[in-house]
């Protein structure tokens, strides 16, 4: 006589053979997600937020999106993820930022004031967008760019819903002073907001 062993999976099987061995043979491998499975599904999460945080910082939508681009090309080629990718991805992304600014920066002392304004000035602002609603961006941005670098970013970094564990290890900090650090830079700005434009 067969032993369950022989019971094939398209077959009927005696009652509750299959409830005591539900794992059995007819149960198929769950499937590893490769690479760029993991990948794909890392660049649909935060490429948006990620220029988000970078449009916000440069006010440049096209340099964030292409410094961004930039960022998940070389994770691409790198051929594996890192322990953490998302502050992998943000400290590579900020490292092409700076080197963006600081090319743009020697080229502007090479031009003659006429052609720096041409070539390097903000589009201006879509029509439809709203006064009031361009004016208070303006104002914050204004209120961001006074304070230290580190604050502006921690707090641009969090609006975006980084982790305190991803903005540790971004910008190099202790994950168990991120708490502190950016309830002291949520203070600095609103105190520096509402010396410069009153109380929002």
């Amino acid at each position: 006589m067969d032993g369950p062993e022989s019971v094939p999976c398209h077959g009927k099987a005696p009652a509750g053979l299959f409830a005591r061995r539900r794992e059995g043979a007819c149960a198929l491998p769950k499937r590893v997600p490769t690479f760029h499975d993991r990948f794909v599904e890392l660049f649909d999460a935060h490429f948006p937020r990620l220029c988000r945080y970078l449009d916000r910082l440069s006010g440049e939508p096209d340099l964030a999106a292409d410094v961004v681009q930039e960022a998940f090309v070389k994770l691409y080629r790198r051929g594996s993820l890192p322990d953490a990718p998302e502050a992998w991805l943000i400290s590579v992304a900020m490292n092409l930022f700076r080197n963006v600014k600081t090319t743009r920066s020697r080229r502007r002392r090479l031009l003659t004031p006429a052609r720096s304004e041409w070539s390097l000035s903000d589009p201006p602002p879509p029509p439809d967008e709203a006064v009031t609603a361009e004016s208070s961006r303006r104002r914050v941005r204004l209120a961001l760019d006074q304070l230290p670098d580190r604050e502006r970013r921690m707090l641009l970094l969090q609006a975006e819903g980084y982790s305190y564990r991803d903005i540790a290890e971004a910008l190099d900090l202790n994950e168990a002073s991120v708490g502190a650090l950016l309830a002291r830079a949520r203070r600095a700005f609103r105190k520096t907001y509402e010396e410069s434009f009153g109380a929002p």
